[in-house]
């Protein structure tokens, strides 16, 4: 079962109708804009091999995300959440970091490459491909 966040990001009505990041009581976080794509992280997916963080297969019906290699970090987020918010539906979940999409290997440097979960509890159709996002560490 997926978990939706509340959205921190509340309207201001003294700055002009700028949105501002958190609302009184919450916590500042940087977001990070990626593009989001679908991966399969299960065996004979499109994610094609176990993932970098422990060499396991995982489940596409829970909440992961594979980061471009400079937000991978060496591995350093492994099995942490990220916050990833849709720039379309304004929903944010939480995911956890299980895998590299390696910039070596054709990932371009701004992908949040996520299971099919994470595109559902966003609800976004998983056939549009890419999506803009922001994530932070949650």
């Amino acid at each position: 079962m997926a978990a939706l966040v509340r959205s921190s990001t509340s309207q201001a009505e003294s700055n002009g109708g700028e949105r501002q990041a958190c609302g009184p009581g919450c916590a500042r976080r940087a977001e990070t804009p990626a593009v989001m794509t679908v991966n399969g992280f299960q065996r004979g997916e499109t994610g094609g091999r176990p993932s970098e963080c422990d060499g396991k297969y995982h489940d596409d019906r829970l909440m992961l995300a594979a980061l471009s290699t400079r937000w991978y970090a060496g591995g350093s987020r492994c099995f942490q959440k990220i916050r990833i918010t849709s720039a379309q539906t304004g929903r944010a979940v939480l995911a956890q970091v299980v895998d590299e999409c390696d910039t070596g290997h054709g990932c371009r440097d701004n992908i949040v490459d996520t299971s099919k979960a994470v595109w559902a509890a966003l609800g976004i159709d998983t056939n549009v491909g890419e999506v803009p996002v922001t994530w932070s560490d949650a």
